[in-house]
């Protein structure tokens, strides 16, 4: 459905966007992360066709976006970083102004702001000015306006940020629904438990560059020192016991510490039974077996840094 390829953006001495490359198919989310500055933002605008890229191409359904004009833009809708909403008037209004904009009027344009109003949970304020709703509210009408025109992509770019969790709620019960319905969706955040619970995939970016990219189980497996095993052995050895452990194909450490041994593995679930099955020839007890994995968050900063990012 959506297909990036190599895009690029200089802003003078500045690579914002190298080469990053990514396709997202009907009914999947994919989720593109990254610390402040990797370039996220100016992927999407270049997706959405706002910011012509100096390099690469976008493709939906095979055909290329050029320019803002484009009329294969009216494919996508966009959930912009900053409310996109007018305060003065009410949400319904608000909708009425985006339906002009697409060219949505009568009986049209009322079934789909009905629609709107329903996903977001917004219909029994319709009426109500924008600038009496809350930060959540706001967030809400926000997706509303961008699914207005019955896209079949759906950009979204932090969309959560600074809402209440039942806002956040929300908003994931609404993109889970539309993932279901065959929808498109490309979802920036800095949460990465939202990555983990909505996405099917994930592109990390940093400096403008992809360092990452795949389902969350492949992106796991990239940070092998998270995968442990900590096993409690009744009979353990003498110094060095467990030497011959690390020799293993797949362990990259084995630690002894009294009675709890701790592994770490490069697939927890394709090593683990080599491990044990060590133990148990030579003849060790082992009366608990643990096991943790990496989250994403763990593997996010393992792969961006840890150091505070100003821009």
């Amino acid at each position: 459905m959506l297909e990036v390829t190599s895009l690029h953006k200089r802003y003078g001495e500045l690579v914002a966007v190298r080469e990053v490359s990514f396709a997202v198919q009907p009914g999947e989310m994919v989720g593109l992360l990254g610390p402040n500055g990797a370039g996220k933002t100016t992927t999407v605008s270049m997706i959405a066709g706002l910011l012509e890229p100096d390099g690469g191409e976008v493709r939906i359904e095979g055909a290329s976006v050029r320019g803002e004009t484009d009329p294969v833009k009216r494919r996508m809708g966009l959930v912009p970083q900053e409310l996109a909403l007018h305060d003065e008037l009410s949400a319904r209004e608000n909708l009425v102004l985006f339906g002009s904009l697409y060219s949505i009027k009568g009986a049209a344009l009322r079934r789909a702001m009905d629609e709107a109003f329903e996903i977001a949970g917004l219909t029994d304020r319709a009426g109500d000015r924008v600038a009496t709703f809350s930060g959540g509210m706001k967030r809400r009408l926000n997706l509303a306006a961008a699914l207005l025109h019955s896209p079949t992509i759906l950009l979204l770019d932090e969309p959560t940020v600074g809402v209440d969790p039942q806002s956040r709620n929300a908003i994931f019960s609404n993109l889970e629904s539309l993932k279901a319905q065959g929808k498109t969706l490309v979802y920036t955040t800095h949460y990465m438990e939202e990555a983990e619970r909505l996405c099917d995939r994930v592109v990390i970016v940093d400096h403008g560059n992809v360092i990452a990219s795949g389902t969350l189980d492949e992106v796991r497996r990239l940070v092998p020192a998270a995968n442990v095993l900590e096993i409690e052995v009744e009979n353990p050895g003498v110094d060095g016991w467990c030497g011959a452990l690390r020799e293993m194909d797949g362990v990259d450490s084995a630690e002894p510490a009294g009675l709890t041994l701790r592994v770490t593995v490069r697939d927890l679930a394709r090593h683990s039974p080599d491990v044990l099955g060590w133990l148990r020839d030579h003849g060790y007890r082992c009366s608990h077996i643990s096991s943790e994995r990496a989250d994403l968050e763990t593997v996010f900063l393992a792969l961006t840094g840890r150091s505070v990012r100003n821009q």
